[in-house]
């Protein structure tokens, strides 16, 4: 950054003073996933556009409030699922819009990993690059361990939202995104910890569906082993009246009918930048954004909605109207959390 503009970046600990700069338009938030939305929601009260990074919250009741705040304060809000921006995708989805496949019924994708275990972590002086009040913030504070940062919190309910916030969000927003569905009726995800004896609290195997209507989603995520000679080399996949389509090396799709015989098929590389360049477009009022947080939210839902029946342990099933879940109070406990006071998010 240095070089491209000639100056260096002043670099700050609270991200309240940069708030508080007349002179900042836009923030860019790549924090863990706890402070999303606190940061965000902040950001817009102070005038600020925000590019928040996947998910774009921690748990459903924040990317409610994170709505509420960008349209309260007139924000550009844009979550950081890149594929939203390639052209391939964008190609493959209109595709499927048009019908090249069909009435789409079914979507499915899945994600593996080979991550080895965190340990058990002991309780150890924070180290001195770290304020580790401000790096908890909103959540519930605790003494620092050895096997939380500068990654593993992602595995821990209080700082993380497990593989599926990490990673599945960006392959859930795309089946969404193809099937033409928002909110689902009823969600079930089943799984656990089966591979390492430590201290990680989310699953490192599961498999969650998602009813909506007479559509449907499944997921499969795997993150402690990863052979290439079993799993599928695409990992989201799109079944029809008319036929299949697969998404290809993350950039392409090739559609087929019914016996296998190609019917369409498309690629165009990039995301990362594009994306980026439709929020400094949509800010300028150039574009409008490609994954704008309403859309954002309703991906992210998918992925809380798996951990939250996951955690209670049975299926959910949601209001149509207000879209939270039906009949079950353990499960709405999960809807929000407890704050620190100091950094609680209020619109």
């Amino acid at each position: 950054v240095a070089t491209k503009q000639n100056r260096k970046p002043e670099a700050i600990t609270d991200y309240r003073r940069m708030l508080d700069d007349p002179d900042i338009d836009a923030i860019v938030i790549a924090t863990p996933d706890h402070w999303h939305a606190p940061a965000g929601i902040a950001a817009c009260q102070a005038g600020k556009h925000v590019y928040v990074e996947k998910p774009c919250s921690h748990n459903p009741h924040e990317g409610e409030m994170f709505i509420e705040a960008a349209r309260k304060y007139d924000r550009r809000v844009q979550m950081g699922t890149q594929r939203r921006s390639r052209p391939g995708l964008q190609e493959a989805v209109a595709k499927l819009h048009e019908g090249v496949i069909g009435k789409v019924l079914y979507a499915s994708c899945c994600y593996y990993n080979a991550r080895g275990g965190i340990g058990h972590g002991k309780q150890v002086a924070v180290p001195d690059y770290l304020n580790w009040n401000l790096w908890q913030g909103p959540a519930p504070h605790v003494e620092y361990r050895d096997n939380i940062a500068p990654y593993n919190w992602h595995w821990f309910w209080d700082w993380g939202t497990a593989e599926m916030g990490n990673n599945g969000v960006h392959y859930l927003d795309v089946l969404r995104w193809g099937l033409g569905v928002d909110h689902p009726q009823e969600v079930s995800s089943t799984g656990g910890k089966f591979r390492n004896e430590d201290d990680q609290e989310t699953p490192d195997t599961s498999i969650s569906t998602y009813h909506f209507g007479d559509r449907f989603i499944t997921m499969e995520q795997r993150s402690w082993i990863k052979t290439t000679k079993f799993d599928p080399a695409t990992p989201m996949r799109f079944f029809g009246e008319g036929g299949s389509l697969e998404i290809v090396s993350d950039s392409g799709y090739r559609a087929y009918d019914p016996n296998g015989k190609e019917l369409a098929s498309g690629s165009g590389a990039g995301g990362e930048t594009n994306h980026l360049q439709n929020f400094v477009d949509a800010i300028r009022g150039e574009a409008e954004l490609n994954c704008e947080i309403e859309e954002a939210h309703k991906s992210t839902q998918l992925c809380h909605l798996a951990n939250i029946s996951y955690r209670v342990g049975r299926r959910i099933t949601l209001d149509e109207q207000t879209h939270q879940i039906k009949n079950d109070p353990a499960a709405m406990k999960l809807w929000s959390r407890e704050y620190e006071k100091e950094f609680e998010p209020k619109v």
